[in-house]
């Protein structure tokens, strides 16, 4: 198997499993006592938060160990929110942040506050002087990610904080998925991290909140980590996330070299060799590891299964998953095609071989996809047509509304439209990518009596 999804986690660097070795059997005690096993223990834990500190570039008083990259993300917001609510209760995010930050929106609004999503343009990142905008008198806490989990678009953080700094309001940054390359530039007051993205155990996180930032710690009070991770510290798995971290930031320009090289084969070669695929995120700006890309007429889990049956081990923001039947935020936030959507991230030391037989076996489980859910083999060729058409796609879940217009396009005149009748989410982002892509002109959406009429006027 090729695992193709270290965005999701990483496979375990062979530091970290050392360090982890070594720290169960020195750093099992208590590092509050002060017998010589806790003296060793906080030995341990005061060298491994140095070196996360040094990592990151912050002191090391600084920073806190949480259970999780997401608890941190959920301290730091509802303590920043907490510190400053004198301030007033507005919180600014953008659109395609993680969903720890969202959840954390969400909560703070059914709480009373308010929350300001900052849209992105059609690569994934914000514009700076539409967050500055954002900002408000009353505005306590904005949140930016450092770089983006499904399309790997990085985002302007350096501008973002200096706008934030200009305004008064502190920023949070989710730093989870490019810490391992390198620290976050910018005048940030807040940053988080989850250990198991580069290569450190599960059940790690960071939290850092810098000098001079007000920050009251929600729930009950515990005189670990400053009181802003209760709980007795992990502390085998805190040492291997910082051995780690130290490790892979040695290797990283060296492997961001290589892997862009990678990623960059992999743009290239798949918009050659599949039809009908949008390869999405920024192609500049973004992380060195990851690429992302959609394929028309495709649904993305079957597609995942076909790459897992071939050996290889890809994700999916996927218009249509199994457990919801909608489609990524990131994606309908960004504009593009969410249909047939395959993320792959590619982890440290990943041999070239293993990408070149990925892209040897894409285009034919694509195509075999594409033919087990009836999709048209090529574009429809233009034909007389008796009129409008009106496609009832209701009951039908992605890809099949867009397969069904693309089926039907070439039976009207130039001039006329066809209708589909869809309740699925998706097609409200996947029919007017498919006509951007087609250059067909997507004239709107209406309400139906069940779900929603979506009107494509044919033009060539």
């Amino acid at each position: 198997m090729a695992y193709f999804d270290s965005a999701s986690s990483a496979p375990l660097h062979p530091v970290a499993r050392q360090a982890l070795l070594a720290a169960l059997d020195e750093g099992w005690a208590d590092p509050a006592r002060l017998y010589r096993e806790g003296r060793r223990a906080r030995m341990l834990l005061d060298a491994a938060r140095e070196a996360a500190a040094e990592a990151v570039g912050c002191r090391p008083d600084e920073l806190v160990f949480t259970p999780s990259g997401t608890r941190a993300v959920h301290s730091g917001i509802a303590g920043a929110l907490a510190g400053r609510r004198r301030v007033g209760r507005h919180l600014v995010v953008s659109a395609v942040e993680h969903s720890s930050v969202l959840h954390s929106a969400a909560a703070h609004e059914a709480d009373g506050g308010t929350v300001a999503e900052v849209p992105v343009g059609r690569a994934g990142r914000v514009d700076p002087a539409a967050y500055a905008a954002a900002l408000r008198a009353d505005t306590a806490l904005a949140c930016l990610q450092s770089a983006n989990h499904e399309v790997g678009t990085e985002q302007p953080v350096a501008e973002v904080a200096e706008a934030c700094r200009a305004a008064g309001v502190p920023l949070l940054v989710d730093a989870a998925q490019s810490l391992g390359w390198g620290p976050v530039a910018g005048d940030w007051s807040l940053l988080t991290a989850s250990a198991h993205k580069w290569g450190g155990p599960a059940g790690v996180g960071l939290l850092v909140v810098r000098k001079g930032v007000r920050f009251a710690a929600q729930g009950p009070a515990d005189e670990r980590e400053s009181g802003r991770a209760a709980g007795f510290e992990n502390l085998p798995a805190i040492v291997a996330a910082a051995a780690s971290l130290r490790a892979v930031r040695a290797e990283a320009d060296a492997e961001a070299a290589r892997l862009r090289g990678l990623v960059e084969r992999i743009r290239a070669r798949v918009a050659e060799a599949v039809p009908d695929v949008e390869v999405v995120g920024d192609p500049v700006r973004r992380l060195p590891h990851l690429v992302t890309f959609s394929c028309l007429y495709v649904d993305g889990e079957t597609l995942l299964h076909e790459l897992d049956r071939a050996g290889f081990s890809v994700s999916s923001g996927s218009s249509c998953t199994s457990s919801t039947l909608t489609p990524s935020h990131v994606l309908r936030a960004m504009g593009v095609l969410s249909e047939g959507n395959v993320r792959v991230s590619l982890p440290f030391g990943t041999p070239e071989a293993d990408v070149e037989r990925f892209l040897e076996v894409l285009p034919g489980a694509v195509a075999g996809v594409r033919e087990r859910f009836g999709a048209p083999a090529s574009a429809p060729a233009p034909a007389p047509g008796a009129g409008d058409l009106v496609v009832d796609a209701l009951g039908k879940r992605c890809p099949i509304p867009v397969i069904e217009l693309a089926k039907v396009i070439g039976d009207v005149p130039v001039g006329a439209t066809v209708t589909v009748l869809s309740d699925d989410e998706a097609a409200r982002l996947d029919i007017p990518a498919w006509c951007e892509m087609r250059g067909q002109e997507y004239v709107g959406e209406r309400p139906a009596e069940r779900g929603s009429a979506y009107e494509v006027r044919r033009t060539a």
